[in-house]
């Protein structure tokens, strides 16, 4: 059964695009069919595992022209991995869709083509609250919330769960927390260490046993279009998205380790 999960942050710069690409990878790389959308007008999902941004299909003409999920996906390197790219036209979308009815449930409506072509759907939502994240959230069974071990990573987490909890409430009621991944940690820093001992205290069921660490690897790995798992295997970050797909599988198809 498919599984569709929102990878969202309000806040910028906390390893979101990077989990969505290398999670999603390392997931297809346990031989499970896996889509990502790249919901992000940025489009650095897209560019990350190589393909060109603002090809002539996109999301933004899903949500805006009502085309077809599945004229917009490419392949990848990995064959189990698609992409539904991004346009920097998603910018204005928000405009163009205000007058629609059910804006908020028109990508829900749009995976529904797809479906029964994938095991895993992982939606990169911008690093705002705006209509493409609810857009996000009201589509997904569940929420995945990349956290970088910092202070205000903390107050940015308190204010995406009031944000789940009204999505909740008059959108999507069965939406879930999937889990928190603590991303961008360096050990050698006593902030960290803390910020994610607190984060485990307050959600300690929710909290990913696996963390992923500050790596060079990782963060040269997009701008050769790849996932870190066909970049360098043998490299820390590989070895950790590979440990949190593994977690992930367990965790979603209730699976013992």
């Amino acid at each position: 059964m498919i599984k569709v999960v929102s990878l969202a942050n309000q806040k910028g710069g906390v390893g979101k695009t990077t989990t969505a690409i290398n999670l999603g990878a390392s997931v297809a790389a346990c031989e499970r069919r896996v889509l990502i959308i790249d919901l992000d007008p940025q489009g650095n999902a897209t560019s990350g595992l190589g393909l060109p941004k603002n090809e002539e299909k996109s999301v933004y003409n899903v949500l805006v022209d009502g085309l077809p999920l599945r004229e917009t996906i490419l392949p990848t390197e990995l064959p189990t991995l698609h992409v539904a790219p991004s346009s920097v036209d998603l910018v204005g979308a928000e405009l163009e869709l205000a007058g629609i009815e059910g804006r908020e449930y028109l990508l829900r409506r749009a995976i529904e083509d797809v479906k029964d072509d994938f095991d895993y759907i992982f939606i990169d939502s911008p690093p705002s609250l705006s209509l493409l994240t609810v857009n996000g959230l009201t589509a997904a069974d569940s929420v995945l919330v990349p956290m970088q071990c910092e202070y205000f990573a903390i107050e940015g987490i308190a204010q995406l769960m009031i944000t789940i909890d009204k999505v909740r409430d008059s959108l999507n009621p069965a939406l879930q927390i999937e889990g928190i991944a603590l991303t961008m940690f360096d050990e050698r820093v006593n902030l960290a260490r803390q910020v994610a001992e607190e984060v485990r205290t307050h959600f300690p069921d929710q909290v990913y046993t696996t963390v992923i660490p500050r790596n060079v690897r990782l963060g040269e790995a997009p701008s050769f279009g790849k996932p870190i798992i066909l970049y360098d295997i043998r490299s820390r970050g590989s070895e950790s998205y590979i440990n949190l797909a593994k977690e992930f599988i367990a965790r979603a198809e209730n699976v013992i380790r």
